[in-house]
């Protein structure tokens, strides 16, 4: 009975993920997490129904509630078997108006609580015989500069660079840690950063959200251990 648990899953990115994710034949339980409720029960209205799904409204910043959810969810289950980073937030400042609290909320949702959930889930997925993966939602800010958005892409280069090391970490209990860019993507997140953009023209959450399902299935072998970019080109 194999677990999937996916952050961020109210909208955006982790909800095209977790339709396309319903769709896989592998998973027979995959839970939702995320701050908003009505969004939640939204998302999963959307996806196959022929698997289980549990909805756990859960603010990610709040690192010292995971490993009590971690747990409940595995205690469920029986077994944890993929993980999908894919929450985040911004709130995009020169560095003259960045505040403290700005740096810790962004830190904290972007890079503390996929750090924890990856060490809280990795704990039950090392005896899985190698088929266990944790999928970390990246971005092209955190491999180019981002005047205005500095707080923004440290975080993601951050999260470039817990995957990659992880993959090394992980790989004697046979997880495979994988590491999504994506560019320019419609997302309400995306409207904070570039609020005048046309988001018909850039890339559609739905886009990233099979090349997540595509990483999250078992006959992809080949893309961990690296940072993936995806984006539309003009």
């Amino acid at each position: 009975m194999a677990t999937c648990i996916i952050t961020g899953a109210s909208a955006g990115i982790g909800r095209a993920a977790a339709i396309e994710v319903s769709k896989l034949e592998e998973f027979d339980n995959i839970v939702l997490i995320s701050r908003r409720e009505d969004l939640l029960i939204q998302t999963k209205s959307m996806m196959r129904d022929s698997c289980n799904i549990e909805t756990v409204v859960l603010d990610v910043g709040e690192i010292d509630k995971i490993p009590t959810v971690i747990s409940g969810i595995y205690k469920n289950y029986g077994s944890i078997d993929c993980l999908l980073n894919i929450a985040g937030y911004t709130d995009p400042k020169f560095l003259f108006e960045t505040t403290d609290d700005n740096l810790r909320k962004t830190f904290g949702v972007n890079v503390f609580a996929p750090y924890v959930l990856c060490r809280e889930c990795a704990k039950y997925m090392k005896g899985n015989n190698g088929t266990s993966k944790i999928i970390n939602i990246a971005s092209t800010a955190g491999s180019t500069a981002r005047p205005g958005w500095s707080v923004y892409a440290m975080s993601k280069a951050a999260i470039i660079e817990m995957s990659l090391t992880l993959t090394e970490e992980l790989s004697s209990y046979g997880i495979k840690v994988y590491c999504l860019s994506p560019g320019r993507c419609a997302t309400e997140l995306r409207k904070k950063l570039a609020p005048e953009e046309d988001q018909s023209k850039i890339m559609q959450p739905e886009t990233v959200g099979k090349e997540i399902a595509r990483m999250a299935s078992a006959s992809e072998i080949c893309l961990d251990g690296q940072n993936i970019v995806i984006r539309k080109k003009f």
